[in-house]
């Protein structure tokens, strides 16, 4: 582990807001729940977009068409999620910068949150336009619920690995 993290982790979990947070009775249970609920916003447009793209679900209207409706929520959900999250690091962030689930679950989301979800929504377009769905975005869309998979498991691991 690079000292400069463990510096890092200890100089944040002990800024008078982390300290707040762990401190108090009522402020880590909802900030917690202030990071699922954006969790489940995020997570939830996302699947919704993909399951599309793999071909399940009403065919009224393209996968563009229903990603571009459920755009502002996706983000509106990232932005809650990565908050919370934040909040929520910073309360054991030395801790959680050694636990492997947590470490895992990171990786996870960086080609996953901001690289292959960014590119689906990028290329949604180009993929309407044809008369099929493209295998390309099937393997897309296949991938990311894939992703999304595994980053959840390694989240329910982490209380496990400290």
């Amino acid at each position: 582990m690079d000292v400069s993290l463990v510096i890092f982790g200890h100089w944040l979990q002990t800024r008078q807001f982390a300290l707040a947070i762990a401190g108090s009775d009522w402020a880590y249970p909802l900030v917690q729940a202030t990071h699922f609920t954006g969790l489940s916003i995020w997570i939830g447009t996302i699947v919704a977009v993909d399951v599309r793209l793999l071909g399940v679900g009403k065919k009224s209207a393209p996968p563009l068409q229903f990603s571009d409706a459920l755009f502002i929520w996706n983000w509106i959900g990232f932005c809650i999620a990565v908050s919370g999250g934040f909040l929520l690091f910073s309360v054991s962030s030395e801790t959680y910068l050694t636990n492997v689930a947590f470490l895992t679950k990171l990786s996870l989301l960086i080609p996953l949150g901001l690289v292959l979800h960014v590119v689906i929504q990028r290329k949604a377009p180009g993929w309407e336009k044809a008369s099929e769905t493209p295998i390309v975005a099937r393997v897309a869309g296949l991938t990311e619920l894939l992703l999304w998979l595994c980053a959840a498991t390694a989240a329910v691991l982490i209380p496990n690995e400290g």
